[in-house]
């Protein structure tokens, strides 16, 4: 088991530390040449600026039972079809009962921003946020551990 971090805009990088650290595991964000990111336990992966660049180089890395943090439903998906263990941000474990949502929900924003709406962005990132991130990820890692993903 191997943490991926799809980099670029993570909020939880030291959430991922903190807990990686603790139980020993392998630490790998992939970000583009455009982010400067500097974090001693963890390998950093630079890849070309591009669409989807980042998104494709950390799933080809990607391993079975590997946790990918993501908030790209796309990514998830790819994630989930690895074997791996997806979840987002904000502690949201991607699975193939809820995926559909998540890029049906996608793919409507998209439709509507092409069509001119004005679709609003995205919350402020809370504290509860961050708990619900850490709480769901330690799940994922102590299933790990115990071998629970098959």
């Amino acid at each position: 088991m191997r943490i991926l971090v799809d980099g670029d805009a993570c909020p939880v990088k030291n959430i991922i530390i903190e807990i990686a650290k603790k139980y020993n595991i392998e630490v790998i964000i992939f970000a583009s040449t455009d982010h400067n990111i500097n974090i001693d336990y963890a390998k950093i992966i630079k890849v070309a600026p591009g669409r989807d660049s980042v998104d494709l180089v950390l799933i080809n890395s990607s391993k079975e039972k590997d946790i990918v943090i993501t908030n790209d439903y796309g990514l998830a998906s790819l994630a989930l079809s690895k074997k791996t263990i997806p979840i987002s941000f904000s502690g949201i474990i991607f699975n193939e009962f809820n995926i559909d949502s998540f890029l049906m929900s996608r793919y409507l924003g998209a439709k509507s921003r092409r069509s001119g709406k004005n679709i609003k962005g995205p919350s402020k990132r809370t504290k509860e946020d961050d708990i619900k991130f850490k709480n769901s990820f330690l799940t994922i890692i102590k299933r790990g551990i115990k071998n629970e993903y098959k």
